[in-house]
């Protein structure tokens, strides 16, 4: 977890080099027109797996609960054991595979409800959970239906069901599958999948098997196709205002949650022919006023952007120029006047009219926001500027 500053003067220390802005009332944007497209049946779990995707999982739980999600989704079981020594008691479901019976006592110890993948898994979770003092143990089978990743094979989820409803202390929640191609706009891939799906739901219930919730959609299955929906979605990076592919930008109206600021340290002028930073991999062809801020690879700005990036000051783009350093990057600030020392500058997010944003690095660097999002390091603050709904108090200043 990324810690959020509890103490003012703390937190005053520490926006005093760079930072992450959170916007919790974004999320209650994000959260209410994601609920838009839903039925009243159909249940939202927010993704909140890698630390909220890098924005503060506690935070960001409490945000979307408080908005209208119900369930939380994560990776691990210490992410979700953070999630309940917060205080939050809603359905938590660990996405990723846990199998030891330390796991397993710990998942049963913290209420949480685990994803099973094989049958193996299964009879060591009824092994495990037979030796403790606890009511069943809510599970939720996982099959592979084209992901080719976590669950069973599609073709073997009734004799898989069948197991799991006959072990005992074990209860069936749910049962779901993941898309690989949800945001392609060819949906060849995603058919498949979701007939795939159905056959194994049809045959699992035909065979006397209880499947109290069903869920396939992740944030652009939830955005495409309402046929995907069932009784629950799981949307991370909706939540977060971002879009898994650009023409899904008209489906909804998401604000961006995250922006991240840094304040400049230092202000000089160089003379044409001066390099800048290591490797002299940029020279200056003129005088250049150039803006050193406290911010470089060790807090999350990729390497690769050294002199492919620009940055925001007072409303305009910058350039940065050179190479990007562990603690530090160089902007030319040539056409900004009257800059100082402190002063702030957006490095992601919006200022004027001007914005930058996780996918425009994505494109630069050939990958994808997801990536971008979850690489802000820990010595970043994590800064609170909205509250999710009217009266709803965060533990952050």
């Amino acid at each position: 977890m990324l810690s959020w500053e509890q103490s003012s003067s703390l937190a005053k220390m520490q926006r005093e080099r760079a930072w992450v802005e959170i916007d919790l009332t974004a999320i209650a944007h994000n959260v209410s027109q994601i609920k838009r497209l839903l039925q009243s049946r159909t249940a939202l779990m927010a993704v909140v797996k890698a630390d909220a995707y890098g924005h503060g999982s506690i935070a960001i739980a409490q945000a979307a609960l408080q908005s209208g999600a119900t369930w939380l989704g994560v990776a691990t079981i210490p992410e979700g054991i953070e999630l309940r020594e917060s205080g939050i008691q809603a359905p938590i479901l660990i996405l990723g595979a846990t199998y030891t019976p330390e796991q397993i006592r710990a998942i049963a110890r913290w209420n949480l409800q685990p994803t099973l993948c094989t049958p193996k898994q299964a009879l060591v979770f009824a092994e495990t959970i037979a030796t403790l003092n606890t009511s069943p143990l809510s599970v939720h089978l996982k099959l592979d239906t084209g992901m080719s990743r976590l669950g069973t094979d599609w073709q073997a989820a009734m004799e898989f069901a069948q197991l799991v409803q006959r072990l005992p202390n074990l209860a069936i929640a749910s049962i779901y599958s993941h898309l690989a191609t949800a945001e392609s706009l060819d949906r060849r891939v995603v058919h498949q999948q979701q007939q795939r799906f159905e056959t194994a739901i049809a045959q699992i219930k035909a065979a006397g098997v209880k499947v109290p919730k069903l869920h396939l959609a992740n944030s652009a299955g939830t955005l495409t196709d309402a046929t995907l929906h069932y009784d629950m979605v799981r949307v991370g990076l909706a939540l977060y205002g971002l879009y898994p592919a650009a023409h899904l930008k008209s489906v909804l109206s998401l604000k961006s949650v995250l922006q991240v600021k840094a304040r400049i340290t230092q202000l000089k002028t160089i003379q044409a022919g001066t390099g800048v930073s290591y490797g002299h991999r940029f020279v200056a062809d003129r005088e250049t006023a150039i803006a050193v801020l406290g911010i470089g690879y060790a807090d999350g700005i990729p390497r690769n952007l050294s002199n492919q990036m620009n940055a925001i000051v007072r409303g305009q783009l910058v350039p940065q120029i050179g190479a990007v350093t562990m603690d530090q990057l160089m902007l030319d600030v040539s056409q900004v006047p009257n800059l100082q020392e402190g002063d702030v500058v957006t490095i992601l997010g919006h200022d004027g009219q001007e914005s930058i944003s996780a996918d425009d690095w994505a494109e630069t660097l050939g990958t994808i926001s997801w990536e971008i999002l979850c690489s802000f390091k820990h010595r970043l603050p994590r800064v609170a500027v909205g509250q999710a709904l009217p009266g709803f108090a965060l533990d952050v200043k």
